[in-house]
């Protein structure tokens, strides 16, 4: 069977039925697993200015490849409404993605506008971005100003030859290094660095990453190669399970486990025994955590998306701009994540193959709905 690539300029998904009797929200809301809403992750942009092979490579999105118009896109009044419905709801962190976030004009003026809401039990938003850094050094001060508290920076290599071959558009590494150390000089931190692994491609690079970052504030990070969407080409033996980075790490820097901030993290934490730093690995492909997955996404034309693995979403921007009521959304989105049940990544782990046909003519991209 064919895989179909889900393009940004579809419609896909559909206006969310809302409920005759409303309700008022209580901050504690969770779905059919009993997973709580914690964490949204918004997508304010399709385009990014890298082609990074696992997530938009050039032979899909290339000068032909048609982006959203400005016209499909939330608007910031709307991401910062919505945003507001999901915190009633018991979000507490927001973290904006894309695409490349920080290509979106006036990104600053959003981030101004979340950083003014305050949770369920009246704390600050745990506001942060994730990036490419290509543009973090000449933005990072006025990101802290507007009240970003900090960010995430990809990263797949250090040799430079390596890393070009992964972004695919000949962007430097030490540009991504200024841009991390720009961050955090103005203060947004702690930075968290994401090397995404691909066997064969830059899993050579696991060791240097980890000797360059130890010892420095940044906390690096781990990424299994996944199966999202269907333009990255995606296989089994590419993946390069997490236990094999820390088995690799630990023979010349030993490691001993840390345990997890909070419920729900997607990274299972290790420190350096000498007490240097701490790494960590996020094993979505040989060790699933769905069963603690708290995230909702919400994509750059407003589907929200119950799972990164998600084949439809549900169009809340219809639900805005036919001028539905506060009430009204925020009741709808509650009848959503009840009804969730997504856990692709357990089903997976047996299942991989019977998945990637059912799934194949659906796969939405990355890119459309964010990391």
């Amino acid at each position: 069977m064919a895989e179909k690539i889900i393009m940004m300029t579809e419609q896909r998904g559909t206006a969310p039925v809302v409920p005759t009797a409303l309700e008022t929200p209580t901050g504690l809301l969770s779905d059919r697993l009993a997973r709580p809403l914690h964490d949204l992750r918004i997508s304010v942009t399709d385009r990014c200015n890298f082609r990074c092979v696992y997530c938009m490579p050039k032979a899909v999105f290339n000068n032909d490849y048609q982006y959203l118009p400005h016209t499909s896109l939330l608007s910031f009044e709307e991401i910062t409404r919505i945003a507001k419905l999901f915190i009633a709801h018991g979000v507490e962190k927001i973290r904006l993605t894309g695409g490349e976030p920080l290509l979106r004009k006036n990104i600053e003026k959003l981030i101004a506008m979340l950083a003014g809401l305050k949770t369920v039990s009246g704390k600050p938003l745990d506001l942060t971005l994730t990036t490419n850094a290509s543009l973090l050094a000449r933005k990072a001060q006025s990101l802290k100003d507007a009240g970003l508290q900090r960010v995430t920076v990809s990263l797949d290599a250090l040799d430079n030859a390596v890393f070009q071959r992964m972004n695919d558009v000949d962007f430097a590494v030490d540009d991504v290094l200024k841009g991390i150390d720009v961050a955090h000089q103005v203060g947004l931190g702690p930075i968290k660095i994401n090397m995404v692994v691909k066997g064969g491609m830059n899993d050579q690079e696991i060791v240097p990453m980890a000797r360059h970052f130890r010892g420095s504030p940044y906390i690096l990070r781990f990424i299994e190669y996944m199966d999202v969407g269907a333009s990255n080409g995606w296989k089994m033996d590419e993946v390069i399970p997490s236990a094999e980075v820390i088995r690799r790490i630990s023979a010349e820097m030993p490691l001993e486990p840390v345990a997890a901030n909070y419920t729900g993290e997607t990274a299972a934490r290790w420190r350096y025994a000498d007490g240097s730093g701490e790494v960590g690995v996020i094993s979505s492909v040989s060790q699933a955590f769905c069963s603690d997955c708290t995230r909702a996404r919400l994509s750059t034309e407003g589907k929200l998306y119950t799972c990164l693995f998600a084949t439809s979403g549900h169009d809340l921007r219809a639900l805005l701009r036919e001028g539905r009521s506060d009430a009204e959304i925020s009741t709808a989105l509650a009848h959503l994540w009840r009804a969730r049940e997504d856990r692709y990544s357990e089903l997976r782990t047996s299942q991989t193959e019977a998945l990637k046909q059912q799934r194949s003519a659906n796969k939405v991209e990355m890119s459309y709905i964010g990391g």
